[in-house]
């Protein structure tokens, strides 16, 4: 992966770990790794110290011991603090997007549009603080009282990826610390100037020290702390954004310490075109689905599932966008820029070895990254100084290719074919996800039936694979999740746990179940 230098005068970074308000010790520190600009390779975003296991164990000690004083807080204030961090991300809004564009390459409206989405939660999880509602519930016995209440687990331990490194995160921290926990923040190393950014505006809202924590470590060392963590009992929730295979990791680690843990994983998701689909529109459904952010999404459109009829006049139709869109510089009106990192490049290009003699690839005839030699028309910017990659359409996918079966993460949308609507719902449940799903139809029968068959968590009618509002559950099933959901008041369940109280002013013991009134029924009563 060559590249032809260019001079940059755009500043580099320094990032820390920073518990308890505190750059954590010296002998923390790992090793140090630097984030790049995809689209300038030569350009240093951050510089990156990374911690040990260690290192992330003592940030969960301290985020346990600061805890019980943030859950003391009344909920309402801590609903005020969350505004506040609103009201500072959204004044920032310009300049941490552009800081997104910089260091991962998203295009300059879709970082934008990220930075929206933190306002977003906050401005719903602020009414939140006064709505974190108990039940009062009626006993059996008289002079009794039955109450619950939400409390907050503990401390949370947050793991996310980089392909949304400011969103997503905040999808997590955001309603942690409304419910009263501390949170531990484990971000993307290659996204690490974006999420320290991110940090330094959560943390002016008036949160305590110790509260929230931001901890630079690779996976395996990550991997490390929390068993330590776990073990020494600093951590009660993980929250993990990641790929399904880690995903699994994460699952078994917590289980064996009899926790649940929020898991949002991979995803291959279908999108159904219908013989009576509006073609134009599903096309531009797809397209944005399948490429938007360079098909680095965990909803990002897997395959195509277009019924027969249609199916030439609809691949006729989505190549032809796909060549006329734009790729290049994310700085401007683009389609996609360039993939997120090297490692995501070389893993992207061993995604290309499994088009197989069977398929048809459409567009450039030879795949992979475009630069000066293997150019792509229209272009916006010079290639060679990024990892941009051409979009990729592959038909004739069959149930049992890879390109069908697994996660295809980058600028690559498969296509195949059914004839009838069983086939289509039998296609789209057959890789094992379970996270996005669209159908492309004008028939409410068609559209009500793909909802309850298909075995995703969200489900898109006339619409893309891609897409979140802050007040709508997110998450997924089988290979996408663990059934736990982000957002809304959905999310309030993995923060919280029940508690349940029982209050006898009586004066005597009253036994459930021993001691209730009963009245009498004459139940051979007949009508005359």
């Amino acid at each position: 992966m060559s590249t032809r230098h260019v001079t940059s005068t755009a500043a580099t970074s320094s990032v820390a770990s920073i518990v308890a308000g505190k750059p954590l010790p010296q002998e923390h520190t790992a090793q140090g790794r630097v984030s790049y600009n995809p689209a300038r390779l030569d350009e240093a975003v951050a510089e990156v110290e990374l911690v040990g296991a260690d290192g992330f164990a003592a940030a969960c000690a301290a985020a346990k011991a600061g805890q019980q004083a943030w859950a003391g807080t009344p909920a309402p204030v801590r609903g005020r603090t969350i505004a506040a961090a609103g009201r500072l991300v959204e004044a920032n809004a310009e300049r941490l997007a552009a800081l997104v564009t910089r260091e991962i390459g998203k295009p300059y409206a879709e970082a934008l549009g990220e930075v929206r989405e933190i306002v977003d939660t906050c401005d719903f999880f602020i009414g939140e603080g006064r709505r974190l509602y108990g039940q009062t519930v009626p006993s059996e016995m008289p002079d009794k009282q039955l109450l619950t209440f939400r409390e907050p687990v503990g401390v949370v331990a947050v793991v996310t990826a980089g392909n949304f490194p400011v969103a997503v995160p905040a999808w997590y921290i955001v309603p942690a610390l409304l419910c009263g926990n501390a949170v531990v923040w484990k971000p993307a190393e290659y996204a690490a100037a974006s999420a320290a950014a991110l940090y330094e505006l959560l943390s002016r809202a008036g949160l305590p020290e110790g509260v929230l924590n931001i901890v630079h470590a690779d996976g395996e060392q990550t991997f490390a702390g929390l068993e330590k963590a776990l073990a020494a009992g600093t951590v009660d929730k993980i929250g993990f954004t990641g790929s399904s295979e880690v995903g699994v990791r994460i699952g078994e680690l917590a289980g064996r310490h009899l926790q649940s843990p929020c898991l949002e994983l991979g995803g291959k998701n279908p999108l159904v075109v219908t013989p009576d689909a509006d073609l134009d529109l599903a096309v531009e459904g797809a397209l944005f689905a399948g490429f938007g952010s360079a098909g680095q999404r965990c909803t990002s459109l897997g395959t195509l599932i277009v019924h027969e009829s249609v199916a030439d006049d609809f691949l006729a139709r989505f190549t032809a966008a796909v060549d006329a869109a734009t790729i290049g510089e994310p700085t401007g009106p683009v389609l996609y820029g360039p993939l997120l990192n090297r490692r995501f490049a070389e893993r992207f290009e061993e995604y290309l070895t499994w088009i197989r003699p069977h398929h048809t690839v459409h567009g450039h005839a030879r795949p992979g990254r475009i630069t000066a030699a293997h150019p792509r028309a229209g272009f916006v910017g010079d290639p060679d100084t990024g990892l941009y990659y051409h979009p990729v359409v592959v038909s004739g996918v069959r149930p049992d290719d890879r390109l069908f079966l697994e996660e295809t993460f980058g600028p690559l949308v498969g296509v195949t074919t059914y004839r009838e609507f069983d086939e289509a719902v039998e296609l789209a449940n057959a890789p094992g996800y379970g996270l996005s799903a669209a159908v492309y139809t004008n028939d409410a029968h068609t559209a009500f039936t793909f909802r309850r068959r298909v075995r995703a968590g969200m489900i898109s009618v006339n619409n893309s694979t891609s897409g979140a509002e802050a007040h709508l559950p997110f998450g997924g099933n089988g290979r996408s999740g663990n059934g736990s959901r982000q957002s809304g008041v959905w999310v309030l369940d993995q923060f919280t746990r029940w508690q349940s109280m029982n209050w006898d002013y009586s004066g005597r013991l009253q036994k459930a179940q021993m001691d209730t009134a009963e009245t009498v029924a004459d139940l051979d009563y007949r009508l005359p």
